[in-house]
């Protein structure tokens, strides 16, 4: 029964407070003491029923959001902005002057002003509200998917965080976040990082008799199989209370950023077209008045201008772009969760789209990591199958020693049952599954790999070292019941090999390694890894007793000399089945592929054949090697590194470094900084800072003068977190990733499988190019809906556009139109371009040649209806008077028929105002402007007599026609060039795929819908007409001839995108990425390179043999000698032919692995596939012996 409450809870949990919690603890009586009186049992862990009673009584670890911006605070957001402030103070003036004089209509244009606003506010905070409730759903969904391990009635179980409650024993190991408040249970000593939480920049150490305490949300940076019992969840842990004040800020995507600064520009020329209309509207306010208007007309007039002025300058800003973008990459980011690829930063999601390589890791993204011992070596005896399977001809002595290294030496351990507590089919590994391997091989063997090491393990004496990179091996120390040491080691076999000088023979024997076995070893690893297997070392050395260990061995573990090799195993990895296709579709897409991998060359070499990484004229090289060449030479082998193999997290973070340009030394101070250790040894930046990577950025930038490659990193490791952060892209495994690698990434990579990193390069390329789109289709209507207004008000036809109309344009352009454009789903055609450059403009040449000739046929079209369009339909021009009924007034007026003049003689002013209802009963225009005749006067017409109509009459009802008739035209330009918009470049086609996006349908129903709406019930408010069925059809058709417009447009030059808008890779890449260059036949070796390709692939080897072979016969010429330098072979090379393609195959003499034939064919045509002429004496075949051991690296 659980003798603990919260308030005990929180006196050992209070933040900052590391000394005070830990006195507090002390107090309480310890860890122990702790543990006993929440009630749980360390040995088997809370058992259902106190799950059940802990979670009523404490909670559960559930943590509270993050503060949720309301609809209110959005739409008073929206309100704010600068240009609808504006249009609100001059919605304002025309609704205060329009009732002031006239009370019965005059509000109506400020009260739709107001509407319109108040319209376009509320989608845009409903757009913000829309995208914050998807991002939380995305949020929701990726914990949802989170997992830890707990150990429950005896057995580890993996559930969700939040069903963690207080007593619950959590099992972490390196790489792991800390699920919640925890405190060590276990004697491990392990490190933890709390810089996010406490600001503390070190590692802090942690154990159970120094600092217990885990904090919530950290992550552990050293440590295997730690166990920490959970004292604080939800609200009441330390990450729970900060993040329910937690507000972060948005930050602007690049394109964003990009696009920003273009609305800015268009801002600028919009500013200036609303101030010309607005000094061409004033104009016209004196010159049509005579140079003399009224205060009534001078007033009327330069609200109108000043309204429409604002109006402009709120369309011509598209503040849509952003918009677009927010829309967009909210969509691809729900979308590409569906794909398996979480979205961390959004920054990343567009990025992807125009990334250049992509540095891969091999195990879990390329293979399957579904791991399995399949051949091993144990002391002179080879098993494979059903013999490695049951282990029974392995001694037993050997086969201790291996069960006790695989079982204390590991960070992996095995799951039986899921969260639901339903047995798996087969065990679950957490953790490496290298090592997970090793365990399921000691299972088939009956061996309990817990029951082993509570055997052979103490925890108060022994130690266990997590894995090191840079000594690519793993190790354990344990003391024995005689007294005695013994260190327990596995790694990387051929460095192992090295440090090995003895063996364990086939009964269970130490015998001295001799150079014979040495050498038969090396064969039998070379052998597995040319099989695709992953090899691995187990080895073992004793000490007599501690003292004959070195002092610092807890430190530094004596693992790197005089070991004894006990066994090698092959373990397998299965390619995953689409990895071949995804890698060829992301070469398509002009991707170059790399794999980063811990493996040794042979192996990596395999796998890189079988998938397709290793293309024609590719470099392999291992990580020593790599770290040794200096900026130039590895400039000189970057365009050909595909494989990296014994590579190093270190190595990974060079190589990112030097293909985008990061976290390069800017200065001296920076370098001498990055190389303290060198400098401490010497070397200084004057004469040094040209030797070592990754350079510097005046020296790297003076060889890019475009910029450096978009680089795309995998990663899964804790060690993986500098080079993902330095990568552009930075990509985690979202399986087999540690919380510090997918911490450090931009996207997570759910299912861990390279297709899914292929998908996430289409969706960028995808919301690149629905920006692209949307602002085809906004740039088009600015261009058209700003010139038409100017020109309208410059040549005295009124404003064929008013204010509301204007917004409404508007609305249709920047949320309608993002929505409808932003959304648009990816083609595989996306993937059949190469990226962009970072600097290439958004509009392409294609898209240029689209807005132009869109925008001059409805430019030309609006203007024929503005000056011709009255007599085509029949209607008042926009210019004139438009009202056509009125009310008449009653009051003393009189004027004189004759002089047309307002008169107060009654004898010869015999019309009055009473006289319109008498003459036009119907009180329309036709009468006003229609002739009568009196027995008294000269037949008159009212519209004649001075200042009639604002003496007498009140305008009732107004005839908007004309503008309804421009206004339904230009809005259906718009509806239809949308349509022709979903193309940006010579796609003629505007109807293919729209079904696939029932967004873009969805806005165009109802874009339609409120079109009717408004044309049909806008009134005084919109100022639009009713129009006949005749009108609407003609109107529609005008707009819809965008469409072939829109379809002729692309056969007009140019065709093409700019070429240096595309990144452009070096001529050995072009080739490679060029399917037209590779010529594939049945018979064809996995690989053909050119002459040249040759003469750099061997540049890095210092002594070769150069033999060149002409049709039958032994060897042939020697073209170099021994001793020589590889450049003084070149010429004699080139000399057999430079059109001549070679086909690589390693020699069949297996005990000289270092010579490389070259099978040739001179080219006899253009095509370099046709070899229908070849003669047996047109056939060539070059040997190469490279000389040196590292040079092994440099096989093509």
């Amino acid at each position: 029964m659980s003798n603990i409450n919260q308030k005990i809870l929180d006196g050992i949990n209070v933040a900052q407070g590391r000394e005070e919690n830990k006195a507090y603890l002390d107090e309480l009586g310890g860890v122990d003491e702790l543990v006993r009186r929440i009630g749980v049992n360390p040995e088997t862990g809370l058992t259902s029923e106190q799950v059940l009673s802990l979670r009523a009584q404490l909670g559960t670890n559930n943590m509270p959001k993050s503060p949720k911006t309301g609809l209110i605070v959005l739409f008073y957001r929206a309100l704010t902005d600068t240009t609808l402030l504006i249009l609100i103070a001059a919605a304002c003036v025309s609704f205060g002057i329009g009732y002031w004089e006239d009370p019965e209509t005059g509000w109506i244009e400020g009260a739709a002003i107001f509407i319109a606003v108040g319209l376009v506010s509320s989608i845009s905070a409903g757009n913000d509200y829309s995208k914050e409730l998807q991002f939380r759903a995305l949020e929701a969904a990726s914990a949802q998917d989170e997992k830890t391990s707990v150990f429950r009635e005896s057995i580890i179980q993996r559930i969700n965080p939040a069903d963690l409650v207080v007593g619950d024993i959590v099992i972490m190991q390196s790489g792991d976040m800390v699920p919640a408040d925890s405190v060590v249970i276990d004697n491990n000593e392990i490190s933890s990082n709390e810089s996010g939480l406490t600001g503390e920049p070190k590692d802090m150490r942690k154990a159970k008799r120094g600092d217990p305490f885990l904090l919530s949300s950290c992550l552990l940076t050293e440590g295997e199989g730690c166990r920490a019992m959970v004292v604080g969840i939800g609200m009441n842990s330390q990450w729970g209370k900060i993040k329910a004040n937690l507000v972060t800020d948005n930050v602007n995507t690049p394109l964003q950023d990009k696009l920003e600064i273009m609305t800015t520009r268009i801002g600028y020329a919009g500013i200036v077209a609303a101030f010309a209309t607005f000094a061409a509207l004033v104009i016209r306010i004196f010159t049509d008045h005579d140079l003399k208007p009224d205060s009534h007309q001078l007033s009327e007039g330069l609200i109108g201008a000043f309204v429409l002025a604002v109006t402009i300058v709120v369309v011509a800003i598209p503040e849509g772009l952003p918009l677009a973008v927010t829309i967009s990459l909210a969509y691809s980011t729900k979308k590409m969760y569906n794909d398996k690829c979480s979205i961390r930063q959004l920054a990343a999601c567009e990025t992807m789209g125009n990334a250049t390589t992509i540095c891969s890791d091999k195990t879990g993204t390329l293979t399957e990591n579904r791991m399995t011992v399949v051949e091993g070596w144990f002391g002179t005896v080879d098993l494979i199958g059903q013999a490695l399977d049951d282990g029974k001809k392995i001694c037993s002595e050997m086969k201790q020693m291996v069960v006790e290294n695989v079982s204390v030496n590991r960070a992996a351990y095995l799951v039986f049952n899921n969260s639901e507590g339903v047995r798996l089919h087969t065990p679950m590994v957490i953790g490496n599954k290298t090592e997970g391997a090793l365990i399921n091989m000691i299972r088939s063997w009956g061996c309990n790999y817990d029951e082993e090491k509570s055997r052979a393990y103490n925890e108060q004496t022994d130690v266990i070292y997590s894995f090191d990179s840079s000594k690519k091996r793993s190790t354990a120390i344990i003391r024995r019941k005689d007294g005695s040491v013994r260190l327990y080691c596995k790694g990387a076999t051929e460095i192992l090999l090295e440090n090995c000088s003895k063996y364990t023979d086939s009964e269970g024997r130490s015998q001295a390694m001799t150079k014979e076995l040495s050498g038969e070893l090396e064969g039998k690893i070379n052998t597995m890894a040319t099989n695709a297997l992953r090899t691995l070392m187990l080895a073992h050395k004793d000490f007599a007793s501690e003292a004959d260990m070195p002092s610092d061995w807890r430190d530094h573990p004596p693992d790197d000399v005089d070991l004894c090799c006990d066994c090698i195993v092959g373990i397998i990895d299965p390619l995953r089945g689409d990895v071949k296709e995804a890698v060829a579709v992301a070469q398509r897409a002009g991707v170059v592929v790399r794999m980063v991998t811990g493996d040794n060359i042979h192996t990596a070499i395999a796998i890189a054949n079988q998938c397709g990484i290793l293309t024609l004229g590719g470099l392999a090289m291992e990580g020593p090697m790599f770290r040794k060449m200096t900026p130039k030479e590895l400039d000189e082998a970057l365009p050909r590194l595909q494989v990296l193999a014994r590579s190093s997290p270190e190595d990974k973070y060079l190589l990112v470094c030097r293909l985008n340009g990061s976290s390069l030394p800017e200065n001296k101070a920076e370098w001498e900084e990055k190389h303290r250790s060198k400098v401490a040894e010497g070397c200084s930046w004057e004469k040094d800072r040209d030797r070592f990577l990754p350079g510097y950025r005046e020296e790297w930038a003076r060889t890019r003068p475009d910029g450096g490659q978009v680089v795309g990193v995998t990663g899964d490791g804790t060690n993986d977190a500098p080079a993902l952060k330095a990568a552009d892209v930075g990509m985690a495994m979202g399986i087999s990733g540690t919380k510090v690698a997918q911490g450090a990434a931009d996207v997570v990579i759910l299912d861990d499988r390279f297709g899914s990193i292929v998908k996430a390069i289409m969706w960028g390329r995808t919301v690149y190019d629905n920006i692209r789109k949307f602002l085809q289709f906004q740039l088009t209507v600015n261009l058209v809906a700003l010139l038409i207004v100017f020109i309208g008000a410059v040549t005295g036809f009124g404003q064929p556009l008013n204010a509301v109309m204007m917004l409404w344009v508007n609305l249709i352009m920047d949320t309608m139109g993002a929505l409808a454009l932003g959304t648009e789903p990816p083609t595989s055609a996306l993937l059949m371009r190469k990226p962009y450059k970072r600097s290439a403009s958004l509009i392409s040449r294609p898209m240029a040649r689209n807005i132009v000739c869109q925008a001059m046929y409805q430019l030309t079209l609006l203007l024929v209806l503005l000056y011709a369009g009255a007599p085509l339909f029949g209607v008042r021009p926009i210019s004139q008077d438009n009202c056509f009924i009125w009310h008449d007034t009653i009051n003393g007026l009189r004027w004189d028929p004759t002089t047309q003049q307002e008169t107060s003689d009654a004898s010869t002013g015999t019309l009055t105002c009473q006289s319109f209802r008498q003459f036009c009963p119907d009180k329309n225009r036709e009468c006003y402007e229609s002739f009568h005749e009196t027995d008294v006067s000269p037949p008159f017409r009212f519209i004649d007599l001075a200042d009639y109509e604002t003496s007498c009459l009140t305008c009732f009802k107004t005839d908007y026609l004309h503008g309804t008739i421009i206004f339904n035209t230009f809005i259906f330009c718009q509806f239809f060039n949308e349509y022709t918009a979903r193309k940006i470049l010579n796609e003629w086609n505007a109807f293919d795929g729209v079904s696939r996006n029932q967004i873009f349908l969805y806005v165009s129903m109802v874009t339609l819908g409120l079109q009717i709406f408004l044309v049909e019930l806008g009134g005084d408010f919109v100022k639009t007409s009713p129009l006949t069925l005749t009108q609407w059809l003609i109107t529609i058709a005008l707009g819809w001839l965008s469409m072939p417009i829109g379809v002729l447009m692309r056969f007009i030059p140019p065709f093409h995108e700019n070429p240096d808008t595309f990144f452009s890779a070096d001529p050995f890449t072009e080739l490679m990425l060029s399917e037209s260059n590779i010529c594939v036949k049945k018979e064809r070796p996995r690989n053909s390179i050119s002459v040249k390709s040759l003469r750099k692939g061997i540049s890095n080897s210092s002594v070769i043999n150069v033999f060149h072979h002409k049709g039958s016969g032994d060897r042939g010429d020697k073209l170099s000698a021994n001793g020589l330098n590889v450049n003084t072979s070149y010429n004699a090379l080139e000399d057999i032919s430079k059109e001549t393609v070679m086909s690589e195959m390693l020699d069949s003499n297996r005990n000289n692995p270092r010579r490389l034939s070259f099978g040739m064919l001179k080219k006899k045509s253009n095509s370099v596939c046709d070899t229908s002429s070849h003669s047996p004496h047109d056939s060539h075949k070059i040997y190469v012996d490279i000389a040196t051991p590292t040079n092994e690296s440099a096989l093509l």
